[in-house]
């Protein structure tokens, strides 16, 4: 009776050997959730004092901003928002943040709403987003560069949907 009761106890630490196994590569599947950090020394640096606006929406760095956030995004934001910014429903759509601004006829309410909306963008990524001691989104403040948050806001105005 003691040697089955050994086998048993045997075959029962295996099995819990090879389930914790399976379940900690599980969690790792999803990928690692640490902010990388962001090489942003081919654009125009923009100092101290932090923009209110996307510096990088037009102008000679666009073109780099976007080849830079594109990278940037898919390194930080689309493990969350989804591949292209098209979320899979488990964080905000970011092809849809300014939809709003989109529709509006009015030139200069459209350029206020985006700059509105660049403000909101810039204090959610710097602060992150915590309810009831959860955290939703990691603060990207002292990981991201103002230039690489506003390289990273350039490329998701790329996915605006229309």
């Amino acid at each position: 009776m003691q040697v089955k009761l050994s086998v048993a106890v045997k075959r029962l630490g295996v099995i819990s050997i090879a389930v914790l196994g399976l379940a900690s590569g599980l969690v790792h599947a999803h990928g690692d959730v640490v902010p990388q950090s962001v090489d942003t020394s081919t654009l125009p640096q923009l100092g101290e004092k932090w923009r209110d606006s996307n510096p990088f929406s037009t102008g000679d760095a666009h073109a780099e901003a976007l080849r830079i956030g594109t990278s940037a995004y898919n390194q930080n934001c689309a493990r969350c928002h989804g591949l292209e910014a098209i979320s899979g429903g488990m964080s905000p759509d970011l092809r849809k943040v300014d939809a709003d601004c989109m529709g509006m006829a009015d030139e200069a309410a459209k350029n206020s709403c985006f700059k509105e909306i660049d403000e909101y963008f810039l204090a959610t990524v710097r602060r992150g987003r915590v309810r009831d001691g959860r955290v939703y989104m990691p603060h990207f403040e002292g990981i991201l560069s103002q230039e690489a948050i506003w390289a990273i806001r350039t490329y998701i105005e790329t996915r605006r949907e229309k």
